[in-house]
């Protein structure tokens, strides 16, 4: 089963040598949460590809071992944003 949190947000912790696309050379930035936009779980691996829109509005499905989470913020409409300017906000 393939369910997708409304308003799920990443951030990219690429691993050395982990499946390609490697999303740090794909437009994907350090520093930045991305909004999964969708998730596709192809049937000859066990990973799982999330959909994200990377820093040039470039379309790319980044495998799941590449992201960690960082919100749920359903009620954000923005493909990606600075990490730090979503810390600023949550605390000030």
């Amino acid at each position: 089963m393939n369910s997708l949190e409304c308003g799920l947000y990443l951030r990219v912790e690429q691993m050395e040598n982990g499946p390609k696309p490697l999303p740090l050379q794909s437009g994907f930035s350090r520093g930045k949460a991305y909004r999964a936009l969708g998730l596709y779980n192809p049937s000859e691996t066990s990973d799982a590809y999330f959909v994200l829109s990377n820093d040039r509005d470039e379309v790319w499905f980044i495998c799941n071992r590449h992201l960690r989470t960082h919100a749920l913020l359903a009620d954000e409409t923005c493909f990606h944003f600075a990490l730090r300017d979503h810390l600023m906000e949550a605390v000030g």
